[in-house]
């Protein structure tokens, strides 16, 4: 896994695409983006907190439909933090996604009240849990793209961040409209 340092999304290119969960972190970093051993990707909130952060966000990649944003939300206040909602130039339509047992299948839904960051602590966003998703991709999520975040915080603060697509295949999860988790094709 690489580590890169992470730009406010104001400076940052703002146009691509992504695709999917899986079960595990990607194995390899994208021949196209920089890599940097020594500092973890990190970028700070702006807002009211100031004390949210997301360490190593990365993008599944995708042709079209859907993809998933995952990373390490991580709150240094002495307050709990929660996410309520997320937008991307990437797509018109982003969800807080869980993914939980019903009926003896795992299945994708929407999160109620969002992404709790306990004080001092973190949230983790990975591949068949907790997830960033979005439907409708504007455009193609390619290796090493880089994609313009914002999250808002439930006191009206927000995390900007760029998250890296990368290849990952973990989990066979494919979350086009249709498909359930673990099925082969999704």
């Amino acid at each position: 896994m690489f580590s890169r340092r992470i730009v406010p999304s104001a400076v940052l290119l703002a146009a691509l695409t992504l695709a999917g969960c899986g079960g595990q972190q990607p194995s390899a970093a994208p021949a196209a983006a920089p890599a940097s051993a020594a500092a973890p990707a990190t970028s700070a909130a702006t807002g009211a907190t100031g004390a949210v952060s997301i360490t190593d966000p990365w993008v599944k990649t995708a042709k079209k439909g859907m993809s998933a944003a995952f990373g390490t939300l991580v709150n240094n206040s002495d307050a709990e933090v929660t996410v309520v909602s997320g937008s991307s130039p990437l797509s018109p339509k982003i969800e807080l996604h869980e993914v939980v047992e019903s009926g003896g299948k795992m299945v994708m839904r929407p999160k109620e009240g969002g992404f709790v960051i306990p004080p001092r602590g973190t949230h983790e966003l990975q591949p068949g849990g907790d997830h960033i998703m979005l439907m409708d991709l504007a455009q193609e999520v390619k290796p090493g793209a880089e994609i313009a975040f914002t999250l808002t915080l439930k006191d009206g603060g927000t995390l900007e961040f760029t998250a890296v697509g990368k290849d990952f295949a973990g989990g066979k999860e494919d979350y086009q409209p249709g498909m359930k988790m673990g099925e082969g094709n999704g």
